[in-house]
């Protein structure tokens, strides 16, 4: 009898996660410009709202290793203006018209996004074509954007607590790709650059057969796409090789740590393990597996290491999800009082545990729960759906994957869970480091 209870409420539990997915289906539009332009289009008319955005396939992994920060750099120079646009106007113009914009920057790609009242829709179209069209790439934008990228990596980096912690992580686990840097750069990089490099960089990345267009919100679809054709059909098509790396980093066969010192209070523990891209099967048990161990106050490392033990003031597992094989990454700050090493031991019993004991039905459920609960949330924004129809096109070639992705979460099994602790949660995978106070020294 408990056996047969047990199963009809898993699959009503199944049946509802069937349902909420089908509710928040997402329907789109999409088509290519005879220039390579993609176009993704969301109509969603509840609220007079629309998010105008443009992915371009270029991340800090595209850049020249004598030159990084690139990326970063032209997600700020993006916003100088245009042969149209006077200097400093691009803001101003947005934020009048009721917008909000931003931008942000990968190691796969850049993305920028303007939120406006759906009258507004030509005005952003028209703004985005600007910048693809007629970016001004001149010295005085450049010197003064040079300027700016400097001040932001000495403020949110190098004299930062943990500032540099990403930095020394990606650092230290690749060897060869160019994952090794991050998309902040070197200041010294961005202070050799010459105009001409940068001019350079933007005619060969910035071009509408390396974009998405991607659209979500109040909008006409027929209307919108006449739009679209007035202001970027006639946008030339990039003629020069867009460089993709190649270079595949090399398994990992030995641990690797170090130490940095840095002007903290309190330690703190690093582990960075080696995983495959995001997209393949076992990228999403990984995924679950970090949500089972950190998501939340009552996820294990939490119960565990900060509640019970009191070993570290926080701590968290989270998959860095690349388009190209990753870092699944363990950190913790250590309590008053605690070791490095007593911390470091705690996250590695939390970790053998997952390795060696299956996870109870009533754990499991609530982590799939969980999962889904996220993947509709993130979903749940015009500019979240924006971005993840042209994320889902411009990794995987299939923009649909923002209504189907999460069956590829729904079939991983607990012993999945397991299988992937135990293949890639390994010494011999891993990078190791620990954050100590320069006082120490």
């Amino acid at each position: 009898m408990n056996l047969i209870l047990k199963t009809g409420l898993l699959l009503i539990g199944m049946l509802a996660n069937v349902l909420v997915i089908a509710q928040n289906r997402i329907d789109f539009t999409e088509y290519d410009l005879d220039n390579g332009l993609h176009v993704i289009l969301h109509r969603e008319n509840s609220t007079p709202i629309v998010a105008v955005t443009i992915s371009y396939h270029v991340g800090s992994k595209n850049e020249n290793p004598e030159r990084t920060g690139f990326t970063h750099f032209f997600e700020h120079l993006m916003f100088e203006g245009s042969e149209n646009i006077e200097r400093g106007e691009f803001d101003k113009i947005a934020m009048n018209a009721g917008a909000a914009l931003n931008a942000n920057t990968s190691f796969d790609r850049t993305f920028y996004y303007l939120l406006l009242p759906s009258n507004q829709l030509e005005l952003g179209l028209w703004m985005e074509s600007e910048r693809l069209l007629h970016l001004r790439v001149d010295s005085l934008g450049v010197e003064t954007q040079r300027n700016v990228v400097k001040e932001e990596r000495k403020q949110s980096y190098d004299n930062r607590p943990y500032g540099t912690l990403m930095e020394k992580t990606f650092e230290a686990a690749y060897t060869v790709h160019p994952y090794r840097w991050t998309p902040i750069g070197s200041a010294e990089s961005i202070n050799n650059a010459t105009l001409e490099e940068f001019m350079d960089f933007h005619s060969i990345f910035y071009v509408p057969n390396n974009a998405t267009l991607s659209i979500a919100g109040d909008i006409d679809i027929e209307k919108t796409k006449e739009l679209i054709h007035k202001y970027f059909s006639d946008i030339p098509r990039g003629t020069k090789p867009i460089h993709r790396p190649t270079i595949v980093e090399p398994p990992k066969t030995a641990e690797v740590r170090d130490t940095v010192y840095d002007n903290i209070q309190l330690p703190a523990v690093i582990q960075a393990y080696h995983i495959p891209a995001k997209g393949t099967p076992d990228y999403y048990a990984l995924s679950m597996l970090t949500t089972l161990l950190s998501d939340g106050e009552s996820s294990r490392m939490n119960k565990s290491i900060v509640d019970k033990q009191q070993k570290a003031m926080a701590v968290g597992a989270f998959p860095f999800a690349l388009e190209d094989p990753g870092l699944f990454m363990v950190f913790g700050i250590v309590n008053s009082g605690i070791t490095p090493d007593d911390l470091e031991n705690a996250i590695n019993a939390e970790i053998e545990i997952a390795q060696n004991e299956e996870l109870v039905d009533r754990e499991f459920e609530k982590l799939r729960n969980k999962i889904e609960n996220d993947f509709v949330t993130g979903n749940s924004t015009m500019a979240g759906i924006a971005e993840s129809l042209s994320d889902y096109h411009m990794y995987f070639g299939d923009a649909n994957l923002i209504n189907t992705e999460i069956e590829r979460y729904m079939a991983v099994t607990k012993e999945d869970i397991m299988r992937v602790a135990k293949h890639y949660l390994k010494k011999e995978n891993r990078v190791v480091l620990y954050y100590l106070p320069k006082q120490t020294l």
